[in-house]
């Protein structure tokens, strides 16, 4: 696993790692059980402060996503189906706002965005 830090992008270095690594773990790239680098280790590739990683390691394990077992590591945490839900659900509502926004800007009503979604589904069952 590759983690890249942008350090132009404005985000906080500690949200960038936690935001690939807990993408990595949701699209299935890492797998559960699987060991993550020490928070040094880590640190030490990225050339950038312990607390920073200790820090997106934290939030990562107290939104279930990774568990730390003392003397061995951080692991990639059994998959809570309802924390992908609402990953899944999330990203849905992202397409949907930019449908809207779409529909808005080229002034294509409701009624036409129902269609086209009854048609796609009519297509994919």
């Amino acid at each position: 696993m590759q983690i890249f830090i942008d350090n132009r992008c404005g985000v906080p270095i500690y949200d960038q790692i936690y935001r690939q690594i807990r993408t990595a773990i949701l699209d299935g790239t890492l797998q559960e059980n699987a060991p993550l680098p020490s928070i040094r280790q880590l640190a030490k590739d990225l050339q950038i402060s312990v607390i920073t990683t200790k820090r997106a390691y934290e939030k990562l394990e107290q939104e279930g996503f990774i568990y730390t077992a003392p003397a061995r590591g951080s692991f990639v945490a059994p998959k809570n189906a309802e924390l992908v839900k609402e990953e899944n659900l999330r990203k849905i509502e992202e397409h949907i706002a930019e449908i809207i926004r779409l529909a808005k800007m080229y002034g294509i009503s409701r009624a036409e965005i129902d269609e086209m979604l009854d048609l796609e589904t009519e297509e994919t069952t």
